[in-house]
């Protein structure tokens, strides 16, 4: 899964055959050594190390949406551009939320300036 920067790292089961106990982090984050160990209950254990910097020493930028300049009337038309029934006919759920998300990315993706933004 990798949605609106995020990752999820664990990827095998932790109850039963489903991944229900998640580690997710933005993608500059990173993970280390993710391991799904002994049991806790019914739940697998999640072992992992992240690797974190020190605020004071790295400045990073990176961009965001800059919603003062945003033009909503050309983002409510694209959105308002698409036949939905037609595009989710016979889809299941998860296949339906990844034609929405993409279509809202599509659709802000111009309506939206963007600007950089200093993260710490």
């Amino acid at each position: 899964m990798n949605t609106n920067s995020l990752h999820q790292h664990v990827n095998e089961p932790t109850r039963g055959n489903n991944i229900l106990d998640l580690v997710m982090t933005t993608t500059d984050l990173s993970i280390n050594g993710l391991v799904v160990t002994d049991k806790i209950g019914d739940h697998q254990m999640i072992d992992f190390s992240l690797e974190v910097q020190d605020p004071n020493t790295s400045t990073q930028h990176k961009q965001v949406l800059d919603y003062k300049r945003a033009n909503f009337e050309l983002m409510k038309e694209e959105l308002g551009s698409y036949n939905y029934e037609v595009l989710m006919n016979n889809k299941n759920a998860e296949k339906c939320y990844m034609i929405l998300k993409d279509t809202i990315a599509t659709a802000t993706d111009q309506p939206y300036p963007k600007k950089a933004n200093q993260a710490n």
